[in-house]
């Protein structure tokens, strides 16, 4: 059995259409599977939480955080990718 290597991607900045779909579009073109969504609107601050398998990718976390930081430039949000693992040891109490 194919063992599951996940990450966390964040979204944030000014609301906008197609936030979601632009994003899924470059996990998809990279063989990453969304696994859990949740994103909210704070006024107009667009916030996204995104849980990814890496497990099937054609890039690690480090080339997946290179892409989105450009998609981020391009449309003006702070995107950031890290290893569930690393998220997980971030937010323990």
């Amino acid at each position: 059995m194919e063992k599951m290597e996940k990450a966390v991607i964040t979204v944030i900045g000014k609301d906008m259409v197609g936030i979601l779909a632009k994003v899924s579009e470059m996990c998809a073109k990279s063989g990453i599977n969304v696994l859990e969504v949740t994103q909210s609107i704070l006024q107009d601050l667009f916030v996204m939480v995104m849980l990814v398998d890496m497990g099937k990718a054609q890039a690690d976390v480090a080339a997946l955080s290179e892409q989105m930081d450009g998609l981020g430039q391009e449309l003006g949000l702070k995107i950031h990718v890290m290893h569930e693992d690393i998220f997980n040891s971030m937010h323990k109490i």
